[in-house]
């Protein structure tokens, strides 16, 4: 069974990209991997910053973090737009995960947690393009780390209309779009794992 794990690049508890990655995490599911959906605001962790890491090494926040990207195949990543970019929450996440961590173990490289992934890329937003300028930004750096990025992204605009009050995608073309892309990331996963 591939494991996903699955996230948002967003600290704000009604994100609409939390949202949108809850929903990605149900399709994962529906289509038979085990998948664990991870609230980047419940691991903070300082911006990254070369002399804290030369004293402290890695946060105890990133260290959890990292753990479970090693314990999980493939990522579906729900990433907002700031700037036509990724949100600094998730560039410090991806910042400090790929840091060696230098004990002399198998697993301490910093592109451990992200060679051999594959991951599927989402945005939501309010706007007209639905976040789709930064996840360019957002596939480059991942592809820099090893990580094969499906082609097929998801961008949902006008997002603050797309969900119930449930929580779930309103909007049936969204919904099969997003589950789409969970069972791509699914179905490599499984191909790339067997």
């Amino acid at each position: 069974m591939a494991r996903i794990l699955v996230f948002a690049g967003s600290a704000r508890r009604d994100s609409l990209n939390k949202k949108l990655a809850r929903e990605a995490a149900r399709f994962a599911r529906e289509a038979g991997a085990e998948a664990t959906f991870v609230d980047l605001d419940d691991y903070p962790i300082p911006l990254y910053h070369g002399d804290l890491e030369a004293a402290e090494g890695m946060p105890e926040n990133a260290r959890k973090l990292r753990a479970l990207f090693l314990a999980h195949d493939a990522l579906l990543v729900a990433s907002p737009e700031n700037n036509s970019s990724v949100t600094a929450l998730l560039k410090n996440t991806i910042d400090w995960l790929s840091r060696d961590l230098g004990e002399g173990r198998g697993d301490d490289s910093g592109l451990a947690p992200w060679r051999g992934k594959v991951a599927g890329l989402m945005a939501a937003s309010p706007g007209a393009f639905g976040g789709v300028r930064g996840l360019p930004h957002l596939r480059q750096v991942l592809a820099t780390l090893g990580v094969t990025v499906l082609g097929t992204q998801v961008a949902v605009p006008r997002a603050h209309e797309a969900f119930g009050p449930d929580g779930r995608i309103a909007d049936e073309r969204v919904a099969k779009s997003v589950r789409a892309l969970a069972e791509a990331v699914v179905q490599a996963a499984g191909k790339l794992h067997a």
